[in-house]
Order: structure tokens, then sequence, then C-alpha cells
């Protein structure tokens, strides 16, 4: 079986724990772009007394248009993830695309991330769960779109029987016709119930697809993430910008960076009501 709790650096992540947030800009702009925000991050972990894992892509590989700007790629992008957490001391998390990203990542990413797009791609499974194991790290899978949330047993199966078992699962919304994610909240137990803790990807589901780029709704971000933690996930993913109108990716989904903390906040409280109800229930 998986492990429940995860450990992440020195963060417990799960069953009877408070919230793990993964959180950043969704595309690296540039080194003093990354530490600024990283920076902010870490003040506002410490002042909440959180659990907070920086995030942020080296390369958008599934960019609607060839001309959108992608990252700067695996080896400048893990140079700017590592000294974030030289710097900072936050863990960091990014995701791979293909299985030859996996060994350079995992040295420097304590989660390495499996994009939803990707996550039946066996050979990109067993080589982030691989080289994750060898440095104590962990795999988070984001659930494809296409599948319903108990396939993601198969999954987790194929992490564990590739040599890691500390496994994280992604609830981003399942597709619903043509342009819009629907957020089925009876999803987080169905997924936990293979074993994985659960986290919720609050900006990604407010996703708009389609069109020249994709659009989003990020004022639904912190509705939906309420829903998410009420409903029993075990962490929240959340993309965040000083400017998100002027990101170079996914602006539309983005918390401006001066407004997270009172979100953090609001989920923080409503975990401690959920563990509360939980153990007067017995169960998390």
């Amino acid at each position: 079986m998986p492990a429940d709790p995860v450990s992440v650096g020195a963060f417990q992540c799960g069953t009877g724990h408070p919230l793990l947030f993964i959180a950043g800009p969704c595309v690296i702009e540039g080194e003093e772009f990354i530490l600024d925000v990283a920076k902010r991050l870490a003040d506002l972990a410490d002042e909440l007394g959180i659990a907070l894992v920086f995030k942020s892509s080296f390369d958008k590989a599934n960019r609607t248009s060839i001309h959108s700007y992608r990252g700067p790629g695996l080896e400048r992008g893990l140079e700017i993830l590592a000294r974030v957490t030289e710097q900072t001391g936050l863990q960091v998390t990014t995701d791979i695309h293909e299985p030859s990203q996996a060994a350079a990542a995992a040295k420097v990413c304590r989660i390495l991330q499996i994009p939803a797009f990707l996550a039946r791609q066996t050979d990109l499974i067993q080589a982030v769960s691989e080289e994750t194991a060898k440095h104590g790290g962990v795999v988070n899978v984001k659930k494809p779109q296409f599948i319903a949330p108990e396939d993601t047993v198969h999954i987790v199966r194929k992490c564990e029987e590739s040599g890691n078992s500390s496994i994280l699962l992604t609830e981003r919304g399942t597709k619903f016709g043509y342009g819009r994610l629907v957020n089925d909240m009876r999803a987080i137990p169905v997924m936990h119930a293979t074993g994985a803790p659960v986290i919720f990807d609050a900006t990604h589901s407010v996703q708009l697809p389609g069109g020249a780029t994709t659009s989003g709704q990020r004022d639904m971000v912190p509705i939906v993430a309420r829903a998410a933690v009420a409903a029993g996930c075990h962490g929240v993913f959340i993309e965040t910008h000083p400017d998100p109108d002027k990101a170079m990716s996914d602006g539309p989904n983005m918390i401006p960076l001066d407004q997270i903390g009172t979100l953090l906040r609001q989920l923080t409280k409503l975990r401690q009501v959920v563990l509360e109800f939980g153990q007067s229930a017995g169960s998390d």
C-alpha cells in the first residue's frame, strides 16, 4: 500500500495531518523573479506555520501555441529551483515530461510531478518513481481529465511496482464537453481509497480550455479550494503570481500573490475543522 502519511522533508501529508500547500508561479520567468516570489511565500509559510512546497515549471511542454513561452529549460530551471531551496529553505517541485529528465530533477526536487496528460505513460511513471526513490522523494501524479477517479489505482500500482510508495494523487477536474472542467468532489475520497493522500489543484481546475490560449476563472479558485478541503483533501495546489495578468503562462487561473495569504488562512482553519470532525467521527 502507498504511504499515508507521505513524508515531504520535515512535513507529513495525509490522514490526520494539516494541509500541505504547493504554491508558486506557473512557469519560471527568470531567477530574480522566482527568488522574490519564493522568499515571499517562505515568509508567509513561517507566519502561518504551514507546510509549503514551492512549485514552478522549467518547461511548459503542452502550450497551445508553438510561439508561447515555455520556460528556461531543464538545466537552467533546475539551477534556479536549487537556489530557491538554498536561499529560502523551501522544498521544491516541478513537472517533467520525459523519462530522461527524471534523474536530474529528482536530485533537486523533493516532489516530482507527472502532468495529467502524461499520467498513463508507463516509462515516465517508472523513471520518476525509480529516481525519486533514490533520494527519498515523492511522486505526485495528476489525475488525467479523461479517466474516472477510481482508475487512478492503476497509476498508484505502477509507482509502487517501480520502487516508490511515497505517492500523492492530484485531482484537477474532469473534462466535460468541449471547454469545461467539472470538479466532482466525490473524486477526493475515491482517489484516497487507493491509499495515497490526495492533493486538490485549485488552479487548473478552473481553466477554460480552448481557443488560441487557455483562459480561466481565478475568482473561482477560493470556492473550489474550500469545497475540496471540506471534502477531505490532504493538500492544495495553488499557482500564484505578483501580477497574474502579465504572467507568461496560465495568468487567468493564478491568484495574485498579495491575496494568497487570506486563502491559505481560510483553508488552514477549515482543515482544522475537518480534522476535529473526522476524529470525533472516527475517520479523516
